[in-house]
């Protein structure tokens, strides 16, 4: 039989999609808030983003990774495939607090590639089946609830599961390119302790909650597909 409550509705949905999707917004309106916030505080050490980033590869005796500006807002970040740090208008030109966390954090995984982390290795590997899992899922889904296709819903189980290893790699990637950016800001003295310091952490705690978040999103989801696929069994 099919779910009486349909795709949307129910306490499985509410549970299991609508509560991570609450924490996921939750999540994205913290990062916003420290990097507005920290984005007004001007660093002691008047280094921009782009600076720091060329800096913290130099010391790092990496030459061959080009640090470019981008209109993303908050769209900075790390592409191993062709070595680009990029970093969008505000951290690559401004030397706020979170222009250094920000540049800093994205160069980690600048010096995580180049000491061939093991993580990053494996999140490298999977992302050409996570982006095809991504593209397909939508037409998975919507095909499986409107039609009442259970093997769709059984495919799309497994491009859940997919994306949740994805993100599940992603974690350790993210959590040690902030721990590294916090250590090498305060090493090379762009950051001071105090205030400073205490921003840098904050937007990049912030930042690295966005993606527990959408580990429990994707978590979420996949059980309630699951629920879905075995009550129509």
């Amino acid at each position: 039989m099919y779910p009486s409550s349909g795709f949307g509705f129910g306490s499985n949905w509410l549970l299991l999609v609508g509560l991570p999707l609450i924490v996921g917004l939750w999540a994205q309106f913290r990062v916003s808030s420290a990097f507005k916030k920290w984005g007004e505080v001007r660093a002691s050490s008047n280094v921009t983003g782009a600076e720091a980033a060329r800096s913290i590869l130099q010391a790092a005796q990496i030459g061959d990774v080009d640090v470019v500006e981008t209109n993303d807002y908050l769209g900075d970040h790390y592409d191993p495939s062709s070595k680009r740090l990029c970093l969008s208008s505000k951290v690559y030109h401004e030397p706020s607090v979170a222009s250094l966390g920000i540049a800093a954090h994205e160069t980690g995984h600048a010096i995580q590639h180049a000491k061939a982390y093991a993580p990053l290795k494996w999140r490298m590997a999977i992302v050409p089946v996570t982006s095809i899992a991504s593209r397909m899922l939508p037409f998975v889904i919507f095909g499986g609830f409107i039609f009442h296709i259970t093997g769709l819903i059984t495919l799309g189980i497994y491009c859940y599961l997919i994306l949740l290893a994805f993100q599940l790699i992603t974690l350790p990637v993210e959590f040690d390119a902030s721990r590294r950016a916090k250590i090498i800001l305060q090493q090379m003295g762009m950051v001071q302790p105090g205030e400073e310091v205490a921003g840098v952490n904050r937007v990049l705690n912030a930042a690295a909650l966005t993606y527990v978040a959408a580990f429990v999103a994707t978590l979420g989801n996949l059980l309630y597909l699951m629920s879905v696929r075995d009550r129509r069994d």
